[in-house]
């Protein structure tokens, strides 16, 4: 088990990567390079030899290897982001880049998402190498840039660039997976992700005939875009069930000692009150309309409206995605893929998923582990272009009332001292055994 200096270093350094203000606006704004110094020392500090890698200056990955007990087995990538999304100070309680401890609370900006289990990875590593540990299977380690935006500069420059240091891997475990829910009534649920939906940002373009505002145009660029994004916002996904998504409906449906009866899920949902958040964003394709562009003068028509569209496919949706997307947009507004990236699936029946479920089940005999999908998506997008099946599996024990997932991209995003000493144990006991 991790050692008590592991449950110190976890919390300081949360706290410090928060200092190190990684904020990814975008569009190449944003300079991982110090939080990549940070964790590489910590590495080196150890006694291993991490790599600092870059595509950008600045922008910095870095990657170490840790040599398992047995040669034959697969190895393990465990991996996580150093930036993180803005965040407006004047919005917060705390100065959001503060990493201040209070009342045992970790706050800032990453506490959640998530510079929480790049901590929880440093801690246990180390505390591995007091102890003289070895995991079972070699365990890469990779702290990423640009996770938030594109990737291209993190996990997707490492894929295309840098393969060899990932060799051998078959699995990999990051981010969001293995935290409490608290469904209301006494339970406690620790959702594992075996899954994700695919990424489709949309660039939408309706071009026209320019004129002045006050004639008649029934080519008007602003009007047909606002009634492609209408059709879009009012669209109704049908149902699709994923194999992750039948089988945490299979899981939670015996928890709750409820039929389970696929066949009407609207009805199964309502049985499963408000555990039902965990399935619901993923049971059907999805399209947001989320910005949209046109016009420099109230009284000129423009020849050219821009929307832009935040779409999620489900595993196996895609060309379902793509066909609708073309009825919806209609002859007069063209679309592409702004960012594209697959979806994810991963087998819930792996050892590896056992592994992980025993861990969590170790330390929260309380709980009752079920596999679920990400609404959104991970660098796992990336990095199984190598092969490596990805699982998200970051586990915090959590209070009741916390809200998890409003702490992503959220105000005020903090972290309990008592959910990073449950991750690091979690964490460690997962790491050997799986």
């Amino acid at each position: 088990m991790a050692d008590a200096l592991a449950l110190d270093e976890v919390v300081r350094f949360t706290s410090d990567l928060i200092r190190i203000d990684t904020t990814n606006r975008g569009g190449g704004d944003c300079r991982e390079r110090p939080a990549a110094e940070y964790a590489a020392e910590q590495l080196s500090g150890a006694g291993l030899e991490p790599l600092l890698l870059e595509r950008t200056p600045g922008r910095t990955n870095v990657v170490t290897r840790i040599e398992g007990s047995d040669p034959a087995a697969p190895a393990l990538l465990l991996h996580g982001h150093l930036d993180v999304v803005p965040a407006r100070a004047e919005d917060w309680s705390v100065h959001p880049f503060s990493g201040e401890i209070r009342d045992g609370v970790v706050w800032g900006r990453g506490a959640v998402d998530m510079k929480n289990m790049d901590a929880m990875i440093l801690a246990v590593v180390r505390s591995w190498v007091r102890e003289g540990v070895r995991p079972r299977r070699d365990v890469v380690v990779a702290f990423t840039a640009d996770e938030e935006a594109s990737a291209e500069d993190g996990a997707g420059f490492l894929a295309e660039e840098h393969a060899e240091l990932f060799e051998g891997c078959s699995e990999g475990v990051s981010e969001s997976g293995a935290f409490t829910f608290h469904d209301g009534a006494g339970r406690q649920i620790y959702p594992i992700a075996a899954g994700e939906r695919g990424t489709a940002w949309l660039k939408l373009t309706a071009r026209g005939r320019a004129g002045h505002g006050s004639r008649v145009n029934k080519e008007n660029a602003v009007t047909r875009l606002a009634a492609a994004v209408a059709r879009i916002g009012a669209h109704e996904w049908p149902l699709r069930l994923t194999p992750t998504v039948r089988a945490a409906l299979t899981e939670l449906a015996a928890l709750y000692g409820v039929d389970t009866d696929l066949r009407n899920v609207d009805a199964l949902l309502d049985k499963l009150g408000p555990a039902a958040g965990l399935v619901d964003a993923t049971l059907r394709n999805s399209a947001n309309p989320t910005m949209f562009d046109a016009g420099y003068k109230i009284n000129v028509i423009p020849g050219e409206a821009v929307a832009h569209v935040d779409g999620r496919y489900l595993p196996g949706g895609e060309e379902e995605f793509r066909t609708t997307l073309d009825q919806l947009t209609g002859p007069d507004v063209d679309w592409e893929f702004h960012h594209r990236e697959v979806a994810l699936q991963a087998p819930v029946d792996s050892p590896t998923f056992a592994a992980m479920r025993a861990a969590v089940e170790e330390f929260a005999p309380e709980g009752h582990v079920v596999p679920y999908c990400m609404a959104g998506g991970t660098d796992a997008k990336q990095f199984s272009r190598l092969g490596i099946t990805g699982y998200g599996f970051s586990p915090l024990k959590l209070p009741e009332g916390f809200d998890y997932h409003h702490m992503f991209h959220g105000v005020d995003e903090r972290v309990p001292v008592e959910a990073l000493h449950f991750g690091v144990r979690v964490l460690d006991r997962f790491l050997r055994t799986s």
